[in-house]
């Protein structure tokens, strides 16, 4: 057997490729009923640091190593296994024989699982069809190895220089303003590689840099209180946060300018009246940062097909796209002819892969063209039972977990209206700005999301500024309701996004532009 070094560093990948590779093609013919094999392993190093206050508060680095494996088997009925395992510098001599071991195991599990899903089939006949045999969707095999992108390499960071940043930008902070109480900055940085291999034949080995900086801040007036976070990132090395990034549809600022304009917002929303709800549907022009919280809640989740199949139903959702295998609302209108909306691995920023966690390249997936459903992101397992083919949509957050449907970039696309003139011609409407917290039905049909800030439109011109709002509505009428659409698109870091049971966070990308349409004003919750 291979033995590898102690030391976990995303270089080790080098010694891995050959030994997975031999045992993930080696799998059918080792073991009798095994169909299907693939190994994930990714190598992580990171870097972390927070401030409280202008007083540093932690910092950190790490690296880490895991793998998930899964096998499909069985015989006339087939079925997965599975087996994941976080790794520490104690099992790097013996890595090739836990892979060989977990390999054994998922298979064992495959068997079983095939075993006990053809008798649950045969003793409950109709009511046991649901439980169909286990079948992978086709796709080309890839062998490819992609580099990460960055200026500053992550591993190259010293930690207390990422300290000293974080501290200085906490600092600056506090001294925006007397009435700022409270502050946190955090930045993070990084490198994964990924590595799968196949039964197929399938060898791809790509890698990653991200960088992040959060900030949350408390101002308080003598009439009211204000919280706001928020998160600028990038799949770029350190520059990210101390320089900033300007792209074509990307503008971060770095993050000292970013948390002292997010402080000064927050002393003003302390001053501001909060808004109040309305009994009836207004005009509401939704701003890009605040319309890539909106694609992900009603676009993105409800187009994961493993939700809209109903396999995650009972710990996060259903979709209202699919109720059925034969009502759903492919090729009917769910929005005005405005309306394009899509998610896209090949844009820039936390959403970017080239290939998902099943070796399928990603592509561009649209679900909404010119007002019409088209269709939802998949994995190869569901594709197939949809006979569609996979569009490279299955990532987990870490090796060992399973991977899931997952949005990669979603967003509204952009239209060809200067965001300013939509805003002229409201007699009398409201401008929000920035996102904050959800709220959304189980089946994403409803939605209510706060906003940093809403402004009163009266006569075409931007005025009173109001904290604690946001809007309402019912999604297909709100999309039904878009008349005019911006140029302005622009990508924003969703820092979090929950799914799963055990849950995995994952970071993700979603965007847009511009939108005008009507909707419920909501007042503090």
């Amino acid at each position: 057997m291979t033995t590898f070094s102690k030391a976990i560093t995303t270089d080790l990948m080098e010694a891995i490729k050959n030994t997975a590779a031999e045992l993930a093609a080696a799998a059918p013919g080792t073991y009798k009923l095994c169909r299907y094999a693939d190994l994930r392993i990714e190598v992580a190093e990171e870097k972390h640091a927070g401030s409280e206050n202008g007083t540093s508060k932690y910092a950190y680095e790490d690296s880490h190593i895991a793998c998930g494996i899964r096998v499909l088997a069985g015989d006339s009925t087939i079925a997965p296994g599975y087996f994941g395992q976080v790794l520490g510098k104690a099992d790097l001599p013996r890595l090739a024989q836990t892979l060989a071991s977990g390999l054994k195991h998922a298979y064992a599990r495959a068997v079983v699982n095939a075993r006990e899903k053809a008798r649950v089939r045969d003793k409950y006949k109709d009511l046991g069809e649901a439980l169909a045999t286990s079948r992978l969707a086709p796709v080309e095999v890839q062998r490819d190895t992609v580099k990460a992108e960055y200026a500053i390499d992550p591993r190259q960071v010293p930690l207390d220089e990422m300290v000293r940043y974080v501290t200085e930008v906490s600092r600056a902070v506090q001294d925006v303003d007397e009435q700022l109480k409270y502050n946190t900055v955090s930045a993070v940085t990084l490198v994964t590689r990924e590595l799968f291999t196949s039964s197929e034949g399938a060898c791809i080995d790509q890698s990653f840099a991200l960088s992040k900086g959060s900030v949350d801040v408390v101002a308080v007036s003598e009439t009211g209180d204000q919280e706001l976070s928020d998160t600028i990132g990038h799949q770029r090395g350190w520059e990210v946060v101390t320089e900033g990034v300007v792209e074509e549809h990307i503008r971060n600022l770095d993050l000292l300018t970013f948390s002292t304009n997010l402080a000064r917002d927050a002393v003003k929303l302390a001053h501001a009246p909060t808004l109040r709800s309305s009994d009836k549907d207004v005009v509401v022009v939704t701003d890009p940062h605040f319309n890539a919280l909106l694609a992900h809640e009603i676009i993105g989740h409800p187009t994961e097909l493993d939700r809209a199949l109903k396999m995650e139903t009972a710990y996060a959702g259903r979709s209202w796209l699919l109720r059925a295998l034969n009502d759903t609302m492919v090729g009917k209108a769910v929005a005005s002819a405005l309306v394009t909306a899509y998610s896209d691995p090949s844009l820039p920023g936390f959403g970017h892969y080239k290939y998902d966690h099943e070796g399928t390249p990603g592509r561009k997936v649209v679900h909404i063209e010119k007002g019409i459903f088209k269709g939802f992101m998949n994995n190869r397992q569901t594709a197939a039972i949809l006979n569609v083919p996979p569009n490279g949509s299955c990532m987990a957050t870490e090796a060992h977990l399973v991977p899931l449907v997952r949005m990669s970039t979603t967003v509204f696309a952009a239209g060809a209206r200067a965001p300013e003139d939509i805003i002229r011609e409201v007699d009398k409407g409201y401008y929000v700005v920035g996102h904050r917290i959800p709220s959304i039905a189980e089946s994403r049909e409803n939605f209510r999301i706060s906003a940093q800030k809403v402004y009163e439109i009266r006569n075409g011109q931007i005025g009173q500024l109001y904290r604690g709002g946001g809007i309402m509505a019912d999604t297909k009428t709100f999309l039904m309701k878009v008349d005019a659409v911006g140029r302005d698109f622009r990508l924003f870091p969703i820092p979090n996004c929950g799914k799963g049971q055990p849950m995995q966070g994952r970071r993700l990308g979603n965007g847009g532009p511009t939108l005008r349409s009507r909707a419920h004003l909501t007042g503090p919750a």
